[in-house]
């Protein structure tokens, strides 16, 4: 298939899965992944198309940039060890009950079991993401505590996989220095950028952060490391800036959720292989289990003594994964560790993971939306359509 014939099915569907969004009230991010697995089976739609992996490898670290804009570095501080510890149990639990399911009942080997612990650890930072500013939940505490929680449960996955499986190489203190560099000088030199270039239809800053995640991918591909967590920091640190700047950050989450998240999320879906799911539903149920169980159990009474009237729907939130299992997953499999059939119930886990703990999440336990804050995922009503034409 040719890369425009692949770009007009996925945008067609990214089309279709918005308007069922705001239809049936649920995250459009989940909507893709059940296109993107639809599509991926029905049609052989192939998911390591070059273009497809670049567009939604780039949106992963833009979507983590805008995560970490997201939160007050003075409530993260003040939250800091609420996140910390809600995010090493959501890390370790699953970590440790998986690999042991696969190296034991399952018989996988040590490697591959290692794989399956770092694939199913992961909290999707994108998922809880764009969840949450669909809703509008970004801008409250729980929101805000679930976010720092999800990167301290990712950067604990990038440090075990990398730990365990990947050799730096002599990019590293470069990919090291630049990242702190740039964490360091953006925010100085972003008044004066923003004030001379920016508020204009040609978007410079938005280029201006652009250009930085390219430099941070391409820095820490070369160092076989991840631009995640600097770009979440980044974020971070920035987070003031856009905080007296609302319609920069707006403008930049436009061209994220319009044109790169939907690619991204779809991608995740067609990676699943539901004939390889199908031929090993025990397998699957499984390594589901080793995943969900820790989570659950292990999250809940933290998030009950910290945010006890949220506690359920940040313990759902807290147990998606979508991002980095699959990396960590597609790292195995490319490096020989693991078969496809194996990466197939790794990632289809994780992309489950994505879509159930979500629904539930939204459907029965979101907390309710702040006043200031339009929900976007529910449909106008039509006496309002009405009389606004009127």
């Amino acid at each position: 298939m040719e890369p425009v014939q692949l770009a007009a099915i996925l945008a067609g569907a990214a089309l279709v899965a918005s308007m069922v969004s705001v239809e049936v009230g649920i995250s459009v991010a989940l909507v893709e992944l059940a296109f993107g697995v639809l599509l991926g089976n029905a049609f052989s739609l192939d998911p390591n198309a070059s273009w497809l992996v670049f567009i939604a490898g780039f949106a992963t670290v833009v979507l983590t940039f805008l995560a970490g804009a997201e939160v007050d570095p003075d409530d993260f501080r003040e939250r800091f060890g609420a996140s910390v510890a809600i995010g090493v149990v959501s890390f370790a639990g699953p970590f440790v009950t998986a690999t042991l399911v696969a190296l034991g009942p399952l018989g996988w080997t040590t490697e591959a079991s290692l794989i399956a612990g770092t694939a199913l650890s992961t909290t999707s930072l994108a998922v809880v993401y764009a969840v949450l500013v669909e809703t509008g939940l970004n801008s409250v505490s729980v929101g805000k505590l679930i976010m720092s929680a999800c990167f301290v449960t990712d950067m604990c996955t990038v440090i075990a996989l990398s730990a365990i499986f990947i050799k730096p190489t002599i990019w590293l203190p470069a990919f090291l220095i630049v990242s702190v560099a740039v964490i360091v000088l953006l925010p100085r030199i972003a008044p004066w950028f923003f004030g001379r270039y920016g508020d204009r239809v040609i978007e410079p800053e938005i280029k201006l952060v652009f250009v930085v995640l390219f430099a941070l991918m391409v820095l820490g591909a070369e160092a076989n490391s991840q631009a995640i967590l600097p770009a979440f920091v980044l974020g971070l640190v920035m987070s003031r800036h856009y905080r007296q700047h609302q319609e920069e950050r707006r403008r930049l989450r436009v061209v994220a959720f319009a044109f790169l998240t939907p690619f991204f999320f779809l991608r995740g879906g067609l990676n699943v292989s539901l004939s390889a799911v199908v031929a090993n539903l025990g397998i699957l149920a499984a390594l589901a289990t080793a995943k969900m169980v820790p989570k659950l159990g292990l999250v809940y009474p933290l998030a009950r003594r910290h945010v006890t009237p949220n506690a359920t729907f940040t313990t759902l939130l807290m147990s998606t994964g979508l991002t980095f299992g699959t990396i960590s997953a597609l790292y195995g499999l490319t490096a020989h560790i693991i078969d496809r059939t194996q990466f197939s119930l790794l990632v289809t886990v994780v992309v489950l993971s994505a879509i159930v703990p979500t629904a539930i999440a939204q459907r029965w336990f979101s907390p309710p939306i702040p006043a200031d804050q339009p929900h976007h995922l529910m449909p106008p009503d039509p006496s309002e359509i009405l009389i606004g034409g009127q």
